[in-house]
């Protein structure tokens, strides 16, 4: 049987993560430090939800502390690691950069140590559409260099992908790093726009539309989100010790290492989004408009074409779709 850590299990793409391998005869042992970021009740339900299949496991554990992080796998021997624990949020980040270095830095470095001691066929982690920062140029490729990040959350994600290839090439171990775009969905995260949006439309409040509602974002449905990843555990990257940097992509190497963006590849401007959402909660939305915040960027737009020709797998799922399956969910969980 197949065995997989699966880091943040108490987020929302770690618990979907998990639901789906536990449910597919994989053997998943889950870790969470809950984080009060956000609502621990919220990521305790998640978690709650695994907890009566036989194949989960799970330990409370903060990443930050090796010692119980390396006892965790050397009694649980995981042959593939999905990490998926991270100190999210943009602004947030612009507020509290030391929560980001200790979670993001001091946590991935960690968690890379214990793939390498503990011999991991593939580490899949999670990185950001944000290392795209102030690029202009869209779709957003992983063929572009993504050296202008404008948040601190953007420069730690950066630098797990650098921090991945360092180990990749020093000791073999396969990494690979997935930009997720705006992912959204049942059981997601209080603090992102749709959901806030959501509870502030139900509760009769109103509304912060950034941008006069002109932001455009790449939103991706959790189950496709799932879907890409799972594909992608057993297609390890492998070693080209022919790369050139003047012909090949650089989002892969010399070493076994490899990004991908995962993301639906249909920007949406905020304002179509809020519409689609009024009508899938059937209430009009209270609306103050506002000028960009800082550590925003206008557009995100994923290019998916290496992972479309490496797993033959794109997004599928609409706007629409996903948003009713939110809210479907969100009137259930919380009785409105």
């Amino acid at each position: 049987m197949i065995k997989i850590v699966v880091t943040g299990v108490g987020g929302f793409i770690g618990y979907h993560v998990s639901k789906y391998l536990v449910n597919n005869n994989v053997s998943v042992l889950g870790i969470d430090n809950y984080d009060s970021y956000y609502d621990v009740n919220l990521k305790k339900s998640r978690v709650g939800q695994l907890a009566n299949n036989e194949l989960f496991q799970f330990i409370k554990c903060d990443l930050t502390d090796f010692n119980s992080l390396e006892h965790a796998f050397d009694k649980f021997t995981p042959e593939y690691v999905i990490h998926l624990a991270a100190q999210a949020g943009v602004r947030y980040s612009i507020e509290n950069p030391n929560a980001y270095i200790d979670s993001n830095l001091v946590g991935f470095m960690n968690v890379l140590e214990a793939c390498r001691k503990y011999s991991v066929k593939h580490l899949i982690y999670a990185s950001s559409s944000s290392v795209y920062g102030g690029n202009k140029v869209a779709p957003f490729s992983t063929g572009h260099h993504t050296d202008h990040p404008v948040s601190f959350y953007a420069a730690t994600k950066k630098a797990n992908e650098l921090f991945a290839h360092s180990y990749s090439q020093l000791y073999g171990i396969p990494t690979t790093g997935l930009r997720f775009f705006t992912v959204y969905g049942p059981w997601g995260r209080p603090d992102l726009a749709y959901y806030k949006f959501t509870k502030k439309i139900f509760d009769g409040e109103t509304i912060d539309v950034y941008n006069h509602g002109q932001m455009e974002r790449d939103f991706t449905y959790i189950d496709d989100i799932v879907e890409g990843i799972v594909r992608l555990i057993d297609k390890p990257p492998v070693a080209n010790p022919d790369w050139d940097e003047t012909k090949d992509s650089i989002s892969s190497s010399f070493a076994p290492y490899k990004v991908y963006n995962i993301g639906s590849s249909n920007p949406v401007k905020l304002e179509d989004f809020i519409n689609i959402l009024e009508k899938k909660i059937g209430i009009e939305a209270k609306k103050k408009f506002m000028d960009m915040q800082p550590g925003d960027v206008l557009r995100t737009y994923a290019d998916v074409s290496d992972l479309e020709k490496d797993i033959n797998f794109k997004p599928q799922t609409s706007l629409e779709e996903g948003l009713g399956k939110f809210v479907d969910w969100y009137r259930e969980y919380y009785n409105v």
